[in-house]
């Protein structure tokens, strides 16, 4: 049996659904497979800088246009997966409080005995939502309760286990729609709404640039239009 072509991705945690759900169509379609891994924005670009194998890179929009102007990526390649909001979970079978208000928020966040999030340094969720719990004026007030992870995906698997009464999180859309034993509650209220658009693009330091490119016509593509508005992607283009 003939090996299939390894396609090395660096990828932001808020498009790990996605891509594992495209993943076998690229296999079955062009005998290649999707290895790489996923995690934090910060920690994503730190791992490409450093020059891990790379020969497709998913992160924000901000990120691959400056990344496309140095030369690190190929410009033509970029494609909008789309906008991802930030929002608030809980565990599987739990209430969901009203979260609809920033005064509804904070209810909820007082009330809630442990909170998961990513990290607050360099995931863009837990940057965000750091600075919604500084404004709420519950930082300080709430930190025995707050448990960061270093990515999205793993505080909301963090979340599903959590043996605690009344557990809540808070990261990006597409990452509490994929974790079993979580529940999207609402995104952000309107006054601390973020919304992130992710951008594929092929590395520059691409083995097969065709490949990659190959790759994102999946992700992007009027044929996972779909998908993507079911996995949490909003307003997605069809490239």
């Amino acid at each position: 049996m003939t090996e299939p072509i390894p396609l090395r991705l660096l990828s932001a945690g808020a498009a790990q659904g996605l891509v594992q759900a495209l993943a076998p169509r690229l296999q079955e379609t062009f005998g290649a497979a999707v290895t790489g891994r996923f995690g934090a924005v910060g920690a994503i670009k730190e791992a490409f800088d450093a020059g891990e194998p790379c020969d497709l890179i998913i992160l924000t929009e901000a990120m691959i246009a400056a990344m496309a102007a140095q030369g690190a990526v190929l410009a033509p390649t970029r494609a909008p997966l789309g906008r991802v909001r930030t929002g608030v979970a809980v565990r599987a079978g739990t209430p969901h409080p009203d979260v609809s208000t920033p005064e509804a928020l904070a209810q909820a966040l007082r009330a809630a005995d442990e909170i998961y999030f990513p990290d607050p340094q360099r995931a863009t969720a837990g940057i965000h939502f750091e600075r919604v719990l500084r404004e709420l004026g519950l930082l300080e007030a709430l930190g025995p309760r707050l448990r960061t992870f270093p990515n999205g995906a793993t505080a909301m698997r963090a979340l599903a286990a959590a043996g605690s009464a009344a557990p809540i999180g808070c990261t990006q859309v597409t990452e509490i729609l994929y974790t079993p034993g979580v529940e999207l509650v609402a995104p952000l209220p309107a006054r601390f709404e973020l919304a992130t658009v992710y951008t594929a693009a092929v590395s520059a330091r691409a083995a097969d640039p065709a490949l990659a490119g190959q790759f994102i016509s999946l992700l992007a593509g009027a044929g996972s239009a779909a998908l993507r508005e079911r996995s949490g992607f909003e307003g997605a283009g069809a490239a």
